[in-house]
């Protein structure tokens, strides 16, 4: 509609600077230091949903990092659209390999460089823009709902118990969320489906101190020896995860699915340039594509003991650690596979060192059926911004709510995501395009528009 464009054109200057604002908080919700900066980027969540047009707003503390809602009602007889986003974001680290602050955004060559700015802020201030737009244009086709957590990052330890007490609250037609990425803005595309998570840390220890590597190396095991080793058999020469009935409830996709993800548009070698690599790595018998999309994965996400400082200390460590996350494929349960990754670490402990595992968080992976209305809405409101159908993937990440979403709520997801997988997310100079974040805005309007008029 012509009214949004010009709308969205008047004030797309100040879409942009209220989302600097909003990248400016460091709302890390993994770090204690933060609670306040949390309570302060909640509530300018809240704001932004009140200026927005939204007639209710609430902040719901938790017993962790609150939560923000907001509602747009214009008839209780029309659908009703609940969109889900997150506004804690990853630590910074390692703050040495950032260009500029990561709270300090920076517009350079058209990209907002920050933390946060994909991941999820600059993805969820998309529909709360798109909802003034339709607010001040008069061209709300449905009613909505927004649900902006702050503990996505650090496994949504309270959401669940927050849904299951607030579902008259949450009642809806349809969860919309955009913390997925595209292809390209040349080949756009929506995510069909998200894997699946297990995290869990594993401790290792040696000797009741840490010792000297002269008096003591090549007598007593070492605990980062002995880890390193224990992580590298988890995989076999086919890069193959080992653990004992890790696959055995894998769904795998047909010739017909990899067929179709074949066609989405690919290059090797930009792929390798733009991660500074002259390698592939993965599973045998499979692309990079569906490697990072229909593959289930076990990755170190960190690892450390010892002497780590400046300069060089002879020293044998007491202890070692390592922080190890899997991603799960249908009809793998982050229950069993955590359960599995655990007795797997503590069952191969070598002689000499004591082993403890605990878990940190999982969530299970989702599937949106492609011949769904919200599904059409969606493509129909890409192909119309875009003046492309949309390629149907699945996303190589993991957002454990949904699945919470759909037993709790008796909802269908659909996401639309506006990100590149080269945005740097949970890395150092994390980006967004700008003309991603304006096409976001553009678009989302029009996904209200079709899903209400399929309904």
């Amino acid at each position: 509609m012509q009214a949004w464009k010009d709308y969205q054109q008047a004030h797309k200057d100040r879409f942009l600077n209220e989302l600097l604002d909003l990248l400016r908080i460091p709302s890390i919700s993994a770090r204690g230091e933060h609670k306040d900066d949390m309570i302060r980027c909640a509530e300018a969540v809240e704001k932004s949903l009140k200026d927005a047009g939204a007639d209710s707003t609430h902040i719901y503390p938790t017993a962790g990092h609150p939560i923000v809602y907001g509602e747009k009602i214009i008839d209780p007889n029309k659908p009703t659209v609940l969109v889900y986003g997150h506004y804690d974001v990853q630590p910074a680290d390692p703050l040495e390999l950032w260009h500029s602050g990561p709270f300090e955004p920076v517009i350079k060559e058209g990209k907002i460089y920050a933390r946060g700015a994909c991941d999820d802020k600059g993805q969820f201030y998309m529909h709360v823009k798109a909802l003034e737009t339709m607010v001040q244009t008069n061209s709300l086709f449905c009613n909505v709902k927004f649900l902006i957590e702050g503990e996505e990052e650090v496994g949504s330890p309270n959401l669940a118990s927050f849904v299951k007490a607030n579902k008259g609250l949450l009642k809806a037609d349809v969860i919309l969320i955009s913390d997925t990425s595209m292809l390209s803005m040349d080949n756009p595309s929506i995510d069909i489906g998200v894997r699946g998570l297990s995290y869990i840390e594993v401790e290792v220890t040696g000797p009741n101190r840490d010792l000297h590597s002269g008096v003591y190396g090549g007598a007593v095991a070492n605990p980062v020896t002995m880890l390193a080793k224990m992580i590298a058999s988890c995989h076999d020469e086919n890069n193959h995860i080992t653990i004992p009935g890790f696959y055995d409830d894998v769904v795998e996709a047909t010739a017909e699915e990899r067929a179709k993800m074949a066609k989405a548009p690919f290059s090797e070698t930009e792929y390798k340039t733009d991660l500074g690599i002259d390698q592939l790595w993965g599973e045998k018998g499979y692309t990079t594509n569906e490697r990072t999309g229909i593959r289930p994965t076990l990755e170190v996400n960190g690892i450390w003991g010892g002497y780590t400082g400046e300069g060089a200390k002879t020293v044998l460590p007491s202890k070692a650690y390592a922080k190890i996350s899997c991603r799960l494929v249908p009809n793998q349960s982050s229950e069993k596979i955590t359960k599995k990754i655990l007795d797997y670490f503590i069952s191969i402990a070598p002689a000499g060192v004591s082993v403890k595992a605990h878990e940190h968080h999982g969530g299970e992976p989702y599937m949106t059926p492609i011949d769904s209305n919200e599904y059409r809405a969606a493509a129909k409101a890409i192909e119309t911004t875009f003046g492309k159908e949309p390629i149907p993937v699945r996303g190589g990440g993991s957002i454990p709510i949904c699945a919470l979403f759909e037993k709790e709520l008796g909802l269908k997801i659909v996401f639309m995501g506006f990100g590149l997988d080269s945005d740097n997310l949970h890395s150092p100079n994390e980006k967004y395009d700008i003309f991603n974040f304006y096409k976001g805005i553009e678009t989302i309007p029009y996904f209200h528009q079709y899903y209400t008029e399929g309904k």
